[in-house]
């Protein structure tokens, strides 16, 4: 190679270097993995054992009932009776073409999901807003979660957790959360500085403030976070059954890999009815509680 090719080609390391540095990285996270993965493991046995009784409470309800229910929730949300309606006939059309045991799994990992990153996000979010330091920090992390390829997360989850429903879990919360953190964060953020100045002047301390004045009025962002949170974890069930999630994503995974067009179709129609289901449900909400403030819906 002549002395000048650097002008030709971009300098890089050799290859046995880039092979160290990779061996030295992967031999330390095996080695973080046999050290503490069972310690890991076990912290989140709670979430395990909450996520397979609702599992089964699911299975185990008789289908009218769980419809029912679903019903009267989106009824109780929207005071739409169309909506309700749309429930009914969506869930009858899932269970007639027999994807309802898989739609109550997928649902019972949405659900433990979404509450899982609710826990995380919203927390987070209003500790950005009430710092800009924390909000610095926290800023370029989301950054990372929310462009780094779905596929990436399973990686190191599998590698540290094995196989099964908390690695699903953990990888659908991490690509799901970010919304919800930002939303919440700028939800308080636009909270009018004039009302929080006229609660003070009654006397209100910070955390009546922040609990009986800015989150009450950031609802509606909010509520928009945790609608996109619930919309990228449908995402991602799919990728999560590669690791073991049962589900409707795992039917897609086996139409692509044998070509079953039909089956693929069927439970990726599924998919989207409970994504559009969950979507309007929490914008009724949403919107009828910006209207309970006092404020028009868009």
């Amino acid at each position: 190679m002549s002395n000048d090719s650097w002008l030709t080609e971009f300098p890089q390391l050799e290859r046995a270097q880039l092979v160290e540095i990779r061996k030295t990285l992967d031999g330390g996270y095996r080695a973080f993995s046999r050290e503490y993965g069972d310690t890991i493991e076990s912290f989140f046995d709670p979430l395990l054992a909450f996520l397979i009784w609702f599992e089964k409470l699911l299975l185990a309800t008789p289908w009218w009932l769980v419809i029912a229910v679903l019903a009267a929730i989106a009824y109780v949300a929207s005071r739409s009776w169309k909506l309700s309606l749309g429930v009914v006939i969506s869930f009858v059309l899932i269970g007639v073409f027999g994807m309802w045991d898989n739609t109550m799994r997928t649902m019972s990992i949405i659900l433990v999901s979404t509450l899982v990153a609710i826990a995380i996000g919203i927390p987070t979010g209003i500790a950005m807003a009430r710092s800009d330091r924390i909000q610095r920090i926290v800023t370029p992390m989301l950054d990372v979660m929310q462009t780094m390829p779905a596929f990436v997360y399973l990686i190191p989850v599998v590698m540290l957790l094995g196989i099964g429903k908390i690695p699903g879990v953990i990888a659908v919360v991490i690509y799901a959360v970010p919304p919800v953190i930002r939303l919440t964060n700028l939800g308080i953020r636009l909270v009018d500085e004039e009302v929080l100045e006229a609660a003070t002047a009654y006397g209100a301390s910070p955390m009546q403030r922040l609990f009986g004045v800015q989150i009450p009025l950031a609802m509606p962002n909010i509520m928009a976070g945790i609608n996109q949170t619930i919309m990228m974890a449908l995402a991602m069930v799919v990728i999560a059954s590669m690791i073991g999630v049962k589900g409707l994503g795992q039917p897609v995974l086996k139409s692509i890999t044998n070509q079953y067009f039909t089956l693929g179709l069927l439970n990726g129609l599924a998919i989207v009815a409970l994504a559009i289901i969950f979507d309007r449900i929490s914008q009724s909400y949403a919107q009828r509680s910006q209207q309970h403030l006092g404020g028009t819906p868009k």
